[in-house]
């Protein structure tokens, strides 16, 4: 007779199969459910911090070679002449942050879950003594157990793809504020590469405008948003775009029918990809709550209330912080007139000597 479930995992993404994988490593018995879908090739591109990199390399799935390439200085440019450059020189660390190939990544974690003996792999849920949401913004089984999901929309979406540029990139992120949106151009194929991920933030109603251009139009477009930095460009797959939104859980832990939940990455919290945060806050929960279904006592569940209570304390606390920074940073330059131009670029000069704050912040982003 097979062993019942301690977990069941439901969905099969990033954050999924690394908590599948921590919680193994507890000689729990976890059921991931996972379920293939043929997609498209993925363009998306993950900035990750040295705690999300200490996560994955935990369970043995940091990606290797060109799919993780460190960022050594990152740029951010206002619409009028503002601009903060953050360096890992300044921290003392050898990165600020890994852009992560996703494909590379999700293929480290499927082939690691695979031979974990400790993880069955499932088609549809099953019955256990804790289950773990992770099936992303549009998660079906928060809806199940009867959880409101507070979403604010922005009038924007985002556009992703993948471009080949004429100057190598140098290992440096920027990232572009203007009138009409954002744009975040990130390094790939490691320190030689010449390829960037680039996430456009755009009003919707320009949205279409962007996702029909024909590939040269849609490169030279960017050339000029991007001040012609890299030079030429070429687009090199598909694009991608999705509705942006604030939202978050109202709660995130529970139990239904005498069986315990709890909510984790995209299925519990959604922030603006400005920040470059959403998949650091994502592992940064799996790893709380792997962390304290380890350190427990040995005479409490997997599914002890006061456990899951403080793992919904501790990471409300994070995320409520840095949502709220995302959010004041989109509506501030979202915000139109003169006067708003002017305070956010002088509070971006402000910013870039303000020394010690700046290396506080820069430190928390690095999850160091």
């Amino acid at each position: 007779m097979a062993r019942p479930l301690d977990v069941c995992i439901r969905g099969g993404g990033i954050t999924g199969r690394t908590l599948a994988l921590l919680l193994a490593r507890e000689r729990l018995q976890v059921g991931l459910v996972a379920q293939e879908t043929p997609r498209s090739a993925d363009v998306r591109a993950y900035a990750l911090n040295h705690t999300s990199r200490d996560l994955l390399e935990s369970v043995r799935c940091w990606p290797t070679g060109n799919a993780a390439t460190a960022v050594l200085e990152m740029q951010v440019l206002g619409d009028d002449g503002g601009q903060v450059d953050f360096r890992a020189s300044d921290t003392g660390t050898s990165a600020l942050t890994w852009i992560v190939d996703v494909p590379a990544l999700e293929s480290h974690l499927a082939q690691a879950t695979l031979f974990q003996p400790q993880i069955e792999v499932l088609d549809s849920p099953q019955p256990a003594t804790l289950t773990v949401v992770c099936e992303g913004k549009a998660s079906r089984s928060r809806e199940e157990f009867g959880v409101d999901f507070d979403v604010s929309p922005y009038s924007q979406r985002a556009i992703a793809a993948r471009l080949t540029c004429e100057k190598p990139h140098d290992q440096v992120a920027r990232q572009w504020f203007f009138k009409d949106g954002i744009l975040g151009v990130l390094p790939l194929d490691g320190p030689q590469g010449n390829s960037v991920a680039i996430v456009l933030s755009v009003e919707d109603a320009c949205t279409k405008d962007w996702m029909d251009m024909d590939a040269s139009t849609f490169a030279q477009a960017l050339e000029a948003k991007s001040q012609g930095t890299l030079g030429r460009m070429t687009l090199s797959g598909e694009r991608a775009s999705w509705p942006l939104q604030l939202a978050q859980a109202r709660k995130w832990v529970g139990n239904a029918q005498g069986d315990a939940w709890a909510l984790a990455g995209d299925a519990a919290h959604t922030v603006h990809p400005l920040s470059g945060q959403g998949l650091n806050l994502g592992l940064g929960d799996v790893g709380e709550l792997a962390s304290l279904i380890a350190r427990r006592d040995y005479w409490r569940s997997v599914a002890d209330e006061k456990m899951l209570r403080r793992y919904e304390r501790a990471r409300k606390a994070q995320i409520g912080v840095l949502s709220t920074a995302t959010d004041g940073l989109q509506r501030l330059f979202a915000a139109s007139g003169g006067g708003w131009q002017a305070l956010r670029n002088m509070g971006m000069s402000g910013f870039e000597r303000s020394g010690p704050l700046k290396n506080w912040i820069t430190r928390r982003a690095m999850g160091t």
